[in-house]
């Protein structure tokens, strides 16, 4: 299997199709690689596709040391893999913990993204709301500690914001809980302790979102309670961001919509590389009639 080594010395399993510009494509903390296989398909027609699982994540390695987790880490873990294959610049796709490590990557390498599409990010972000997620993280990591990942599984799959994709999809959410009760339990309880547990409020880089000038496309679903007032917050608070909401749709906006993702996805791409994605004009919207 292919695997990139990190600056850190862990090893990343990846997956690429097609030529073109290049994709990458960051999963969330309860799917893998697996989880972008529709957009691998759709996208590789005329791009350069890349996938691959975090670190915790098999194929990856499954670091036993903790400090080898957290969002910084993933963050370069991002960049490690466009180096390890020699990508200079690409476009960074990421849902939810995925979404937060693609916005926190055109944060700190600009010069390394082409766009940001920053989907289903903001859970548990806003400031009234942060302890309350970061005290539920820890317990779930002890939860999967002492009753196994599997059982975790299948009670983390029955959350609200997932019940959309079950309803719509079957056979394909059943899929994705299979993938999720197959991940390693000292993987997940790590990524869930030291990444959910202890990430930054995206409020917290108010100033730095501001200053950041990389086209961005943000994605949630309308059913994804906790992630849409973070996305209007986080759409506003950037410099050059667009806000997409999808209607009677949950937390995996990709596998739920997958059509409609990608045709989202695609407009967005082609409106950059076309150098028409631009930051709003200072001043615009005005009195109520103009």
């Amino acid at each position: 299997m292919p695997h990139i080594t990190c600056s850190d010395g862990i090893r990343l399993h990846y997956e690429e199709a097609g030529e073109g510009t290049p994709i990458v494509f960051v999963h969330e903390y309860a799917g893998d690689w697996r989880a972008w296989e529709p957009q691998m398909r759709f996208f590789a027609r005329r791009h350069r596709c890349v996938t691959y699982s975090f670190r915790g994540y098999t194929p990856s390695d499954i670091p036993g040391d903790p400090a080898k987790y957290g969002q910084d880490r993933v963050v370069d873990d991002v960049r490690d893999v466009l180096d390890g294959l020699k990508i200079d610049k690409a476009h960074i796709v990421g849902l939810s913990m995925g979404g937060f490590a693609a916005a926190h990557f055109a944060r700190r390498y600009p010069d390394r993204a082409l766009s940001a599409c920053i989907c289903g990010c903001g859970f548990g972000a806003e400031k009234h709301l942060h302890p309350q997620f970061q005290a539920e993280a820890k317990a779930n990591a002890e939860r999967i500690r002492a009753e196994g990942q599997a059982a975790f599984a299948d009670s983390y799959a029955q959350g609200a914001s997932r019940q959309r994709h079950r309803q719509k999809d079957p056979r394909g959410f059943a899929e994705f809980v299979e993938h999720l009760r197959q991940h390693d339990a000292v993987g997940a309880a790590h990524t869930m302790q030291e990444y959910q547990g202890k990430r930054p409020s995206l409020y917290d880089f108010e100033v730095e979102w501001a200053a950041c000038a990389v086209p961005a496309l943000i994605i949630a679903g309308d059913e994804d309670d906790n992630v849409l007032q973070p996305s209007l917050w986080l759409k506003r608070a950037m410099a050059n961001a667009g806000l997409l909401v999808m209607p009677k749709t949950g937390h995996t906006v990709n596998l739920e919509e997958p059509e409609a993702f990608n045709r989202a996805l695609w407009d967005f791409i082609v409106q950059v590389e076309a150098g028409k994605w631009t930051p709003r004009q200072a001043g615009a919207g005005g009195g109520m009639f103009r």
